[in-house]
């Protein structure tokens, strides 16, 4: 019983110490600013709130998370993480840091960006994306030696819609972007309306829904674009992805589609997705064919 009690304890604390070694922090995290500092505020003065499940809500202060590329491996490549939530919250565990992990495993740096909520004002995520994609770019101070030459963007659901927002509209554009399950028209029967609510107000008009509706914003200077999303997702209609893909292919842009039988909306980094190996490959295999 002696012997079996210390192989018991050596094995909870080898778990304990793989488990934290899994959970590695960022390398660096920078602020952004917040709604004193920004060219605008959302108008939240309430106090930020995030749960155990990693997500947070409030946000009033962009910030930026770097996990630093392996240097075995290094491609040279950075990516901004766009979390999503449907511009209310962000999933920062699951769509942002473990995401980021594995980018950095893989030789990319990541960055994973809290983005301020719009509560309407929808030019406050897009001014904190092209922020950090100059922060990145080693155009603004604040990542030195976490900066690269070519700088691409990534988001999940709401992040994607941010992610093609800064990639169709931004004054400052990435270099490539990968769309997980992304939130991108605005039309009435075809959108996730929680996200267009949050985003643009209750009180939209169809104008301000067309012009935000991204895959009528695709113009030749849209970067490549991955997109990846499951065919049974009922909470972003999967005409969002396909709608930009066709847009992006009708301007000449490259573009790949990954659209997977089955996973719902939502699964990230989720061990649970049965697809979790082939989107990841596919990543990779992409992003091979930029460098």
């Amino acid at each position: 019983m002696f012997f079996l009690s210390i192989a018991l304890f050596a094995a909870v604390g080898l778990s304990a110490q793989n488990e934290k070694a899994s959970a590695k922090g960022p390398d660096h995290v920078l602020k952004i600013w917040d709604n004193a500092t920004a060219p605008h505020s959302n108008g939240i003065t309430t106090p930020e709130i995030s749960n155990a499940s990693g997500r947070v809500e409030n946000v009033s202060e962009a910030t930026l998370s770097i996990f630093k590329a392996a240097p075995s491996n290094a491609t040279g490549q950075a990516i901004v993480i766009c979390p999503g939530g449907g511009y209310a919250r962000l999933a920062m565990e699951h769509e942002g840091f473990q995401m980021a992990r594995w980018f950095a495993e893989n030789g990319i740096t990541a960055a994973v960006l809290k983005y301020r909520m719009p509560k309407g004002h929808c030019e406050v995520p897009l001014e904190d994306a092209e922020q950090a994609l100059r922060i990145m770019m080693g155009l603004e101070a604040g990542a030195t030696g976490f900066t690269a030459d070519r700088v691409g963007i990534a988001g999940c659901s709401a992040g994607g819609h941010l992610a093609a927002m800064v990639s169709t509209m931004g004054a400052v554009r990435p270099a490539f972007s990968i769309l997980f399950y992304p939130v991108i028209t605005g039309e009435a029967g075809k959108c996730h309306k929680g996200s267009f609510d949050n985003l643009l107000g209750i009180d939209r008009t169809e104008e301000q829904s067309a012009y935000y509706s991204l895959q009528n914003r695709v113009t030749a200077a849209t970067p490549p674009a991955l997109l990846l999303l499951s065919d049974d997702d009922r909470a972003v209609p999967t005409v969002s992805s396909t709608s930009y893909y066709d847009a992006l292919k009708a301007h000449g842009i490259r573009a790949s589609m990954h659209i997977y039988p089955s996973g719902g909306h939502g699964w990230g980094m989720r061990d649970g997705f049965a697809y979790k190996a082939q989107w990841q490959q596919a990543v990779l295999d992409w992003l091979e064919t930029l460098k």
